[in-house]
């Protein structure tokens, strides 16, 4: 049944902002128990961020571009006319095309040359392009600066409306596109082109092995926090008893606390319920909140997940979450659903990675260990970061319009075990 209204509403969000941003409001007034840095929270004329990369990485506030949190609007599609005066340089064009600060266009699109890898195949392959667009340089210059005008579905940024690329760059970027002909050179290498490259297989080793992965142990030493006593007198052993005791609750979260009139995953538990309880600061995004949310979801490993989406609160909800995984938002304009929906971005490569898509089971291994990172992430700072660098000034990471999202997803996920905590690189 969710599947089946996730692809009839896929139609109607295909390519458009929502029309009423209103109708997706959440319930109001819950101030963030996140982390400083956790929160979002802006200091002058910038967010203040995670220290550590890749956050690090990227400084520019997007605070005038649209986010689930305000209610500002990307501009309407422009039409754009090659300037006249412009001369393109395909030397020029082909370092913008490659240009990890720009885009990259590979993570896209596939060109010619040994050096372009990796590159995706999300877009079009544009290894012909000088022959496609033969005579139809000013069609190149309006596809790059705001696609939109031919294609109001299309999954390209609109890099000259969004300020992304100067007409220059983009006059370049023609000049690099024209020298695209064949015919194409003998392929050396399979994996450079996305569409014979091998499929990765799944696998980081064991993802419960504490040998394999460093969470688990954090996990397991959690067993002090839950145990502990904070100013109020009790710990969580004192209502719940000892762990074992929470077997098959994490199967059906995120769920609605009417306490808290709102969704709420597990850690958002710990950092409101947990803390108000026992008196301890069990901030989202702290170690501690994170490790003892690892602690209680491995209870339920093994377990299928469960979550409610049928009652009134949680349908509406789920609801909420399905407008905003359709919605576009932030300077590139784009919508989870762009990457993972199966009938947008299925089986596609983003650059070298293969996309995950909300029929494979995208939250029931979180949180998960990042091996390029050395360290545990929950799902909510992976969705703090997938928009951050796409032009959205994340959310705190106890954000009501993350849980919703994450109920959405993991409707996707019922039935399947849960194994947490994951391990991904």
């Amino acid at each position: 049944m969710v599947t089946a209204i996730g692809r009839r509403m896929r139609l109607f969000w295909l390519g458009a902002s929502m029309a009423a941003v209103g109708c997706v409001t959440p319930p109001t007034g819950f101030e963030s128990r996140a982390t400083p840095e956790a929160q979002g929270r802006m200091d002058g004329a910038r967010q203040v961020r995670y220290p550590e990369a890749p956050f690090s990485g990227v400084k520019e506030d997007f605070s005038r571009w649209p986010s689930y949190a305000n209610r500002l609007r990307f501009p309407p599609p422009q039409k754009a006319a090659l300037p006249g005066e412009l001369k393109g340089d395909p030397a020029q064009g082909r370092k913008i095309f490659l240009d990890r600060n720009k885009g990259p266009c590979t993570g896209c699109h596939l060109v010619q040359g040994a050096d372009v890898w990796p590159a995706g195949n999300v877009g079009t392959d544009l290894s012909l392009a000088g022959e496609r667009y033969a005579n139809a340089d000013a069609v190149l210059y309006q596809y790059i600066y705001d696609p939109r005008v031919f294609n109001p579905a299309s999954l390209m940024p609109p890099w000259g409306t969004a300020g992304l690329l100067t007409p220059q760059e983009i006059a370049h970027l023609v000049a690099f596109l024209k020298t695209q002909k064949g015919p194409l050179p003998p392929e050396t290498d399979p994996a450079r082109n996305p569409n014979t490259r091998p499929r990765p297989a799944p696998y980081f080793g064991d993802n419960l092995d504490p040998t394999n992965n460093p969470a688990v142990i954090l996990a397991e030493d959690a067993i002090k926090t839950w145990r502990q006593r904070g100013p109020a007198g009790k710990s969580c052993v004192d209502c719940h008893g000892e762990v074992e005791r929470m077997k098959g609750v994490a199967t059906r979260y995120p769920k609605h606390w009417p306490q808290y009139r709102r969704i709420m995953s597990i850690e958002d538990v710990i950092a409101w319920h947990g803390a108000d309880a026992t008196g301890l600061a069990l901030r989202a995004q702290s170690a501690e909140n994170v490790n003892l949310s690892m602690l209680i979801r491995m209870q339920s490993n093994g377990l299928p997940v469960d979550v409610d989406v049928t009652s009134a609160e949680a349908r509406r909800a789920f609801e909420r979450g399905r407008d905003r995984f359709y919605q576009r938002v932030g300077q590139r304009n784009h919508a989870c659903a762009d990457c993972h929906d199966p009938a947008r971005g299925g089986d596609k490569f983003l650059g070298g990675r293969l996309l995950a898509t909300t029929d494979s089971g995208l939250t029931r291994h979180f949180p998960t260990f990042r091996t390029n990172f050395g360290i545990v992430w929950d799902i909510r700072k992976r969705m703090q970061w997938c928009l951050l660098p796409l032009g959205m000034n994340y959310l705190p990471a106890d954000a009501v319009e993350y849980a919703e999202i994450e109920l959405y997803l993991a409707s996707f996920d019922r039935g399947k075990p849960m194994s947490v905590p994951g391990i991904r690189h």
